[in-house]
């Protein structure tokens, strides 16, 4: 079933995607404008730290590996003394929070000076994402929609990975069908921040796609083994015994924490609306369980869906399915409200244009205390559920033989 896009626009359509692109554009100049307003220590009157703040920790990090110092990545006093080392003495903590294999992208960027690796950085993963959605053939006003999406800009703005880990999330799903060892290969570099892949093997298993699943094994192996030939395999081991109880407790901190402030997942919401920390995961537990039921129904042969639906209704799933993601990790929701928008079956325009600036004004609402945003990707998730599954019944009935 090929999705209906919409052939002509209403003077009401291309007032609002007018005004929607001026709203972007005027709060994309006012974050940039405060990103590098630098201080007196030089930090950003945004962020009050450096204004490719995460992107500091890949280059940094990367950059002692490079000169045979990997293992402060996993000392959180000596990592954080070796920054300041780098930055300034005045700089707040942060921590390493990546797994070893990442260092297989920064140390080539790092051998640039920061400012310079950081424009490679962001916008070489813009550009991967604009590959990765054009297998989809949306067309070209929507995948412009997608990669100046605020999802994207907000990404961009602190040097985040998310452009990179939507591309290799969503390039995959994309050619999965027809390129499966392309697609299992893009999966297993997803390994860089695997919480967002955790729907992936049951895709894979649900539509009987073996060839990707043995390539993204194959790439997975060869990603790991590389890494520890470059790097020593103590990484691994440091990686599991250091940073990950370290991550999880940054995750498990109580409520609210200023990182917590764009988070997006149900474990984050349960928490900020007062659940402990077992019923918050049972919540999250409950949603993951339910988004890989999706999925596998999603992805099972002979499904009435097209493909460009089943690939967004998969990364809006993504976001669901994990308890650890913020609004940098929702350009697969841009894809989704960008690729709605230029269908017949599309939500109210009102709402969709509010998803599509959600990342540029949910921190506001959860600093008055209404952490509210993961209400956007189960909005999304249950209106495409509901279009496909009433798609799929008219379907079902027009396929019926006539009694007549």
């Amino acid at each position: 079933m090929e999705p209906s896009w919409i052939r002509t626009r209403s003077l009401l359509d291309v007032a609002i995607v007018t005004v929607v692109s001026f709203i972007v554009l005027w709060m994309s100049e006012v974050y940039l404008t405060d990103l590098w307003n630098l201080n007196s220590k030089g930090f950003s009157e945004l962020s009050h730290r450096l204004p490719y703040w995460d992107f500091t920790n890949l280059w940094a990090g990367s950059r002692l590996a490079i000169d045979g110092h990997v293992a402060l990545l996993f000392d959180v006093d000596a990592y954080r003394a070796a920054l300041r080392g780098m930055f300034s003495p005045d700089l707040p903590n942060q921590e390493w929070s990546y797994p070893p294999n990442i260092l297989l992208l920064g140390v080539p960027l790092a051998t640039l000076p920061i400012l310079p690796a950081y424009l490679v950085w962001t916008f070489g993963t813009v550009l991967c994402l604009w590959l990765a959605i054009r297998p989809l053939k949306l067309g070209a006003l929507v995948e412009l929609a997608v990669v100046l999406s605020p999802a994207v800009i907000w990404n961009s703005i602190f040097g985040q990975n998310g452009a990179l880990t939507t591309a290799l999330l969503i390039g995959g799903l994309a050619v999965a069908p027809r390129r499966p060892l392309l697609a299992g290969v893009l999966f297993g570099l997803l390994t860089i921040k695997p919480h967002l892949g955790i729907l992936v093997p049951f895709c894979l298993l649900a539509s009987g796609n073996w060839r990707a699943i043995s390539a993204a094994i194959v790439t997975t192996v060869a990603v790991v083994l590389a890494t520890g030939l470059f790097f020593g395999f103590d990484v691994w081991w440091l990686f599991l015994t250091e940073t990950r109880p370290l991550m999880t407790a940054i995750m498990e901190a109580p409520y609210p924490q200023p990182y917590q402030y764009n988070a997006i997942t149900v474990f984050f919401t349960a928490r900020a609306i007062g659940f402990g920390l077992t019923a918050a995961y049972g919540a999250q537990a409950v949603a993951t369980i339910i988004s890989i039921a999706l999925a596998v129904w999603l992805w099972r042969p002979g499904r009435q869906v097209s493909h460009q639906e089943r690939v967004a209704l998969t990364a809006v799933l993504a976001i669901l399915a994990t308890p650890y993601g913020y609004t940098y990790d929702t350009i697969g929701l841009a894809v989704a409200v960008a690729m709605l928008a230029a269908m017949t079956s599309r939500p109210p325009r009102l709402i969709l244009a509010i998803c599509w600036l959600w990342p540029f004004v949910t921190h506001y609402f959860t600093w008055r205390g209404y952490c509210v945003a993961v209400l956007v990707p189960l909005f999304l998730a249950a209106w495409m559920l509901f279009t496909i599954w009433t798609g799929s019944r008219k379907a079902e009935i027009s396929a019926r033989p006539s009694l007549a």
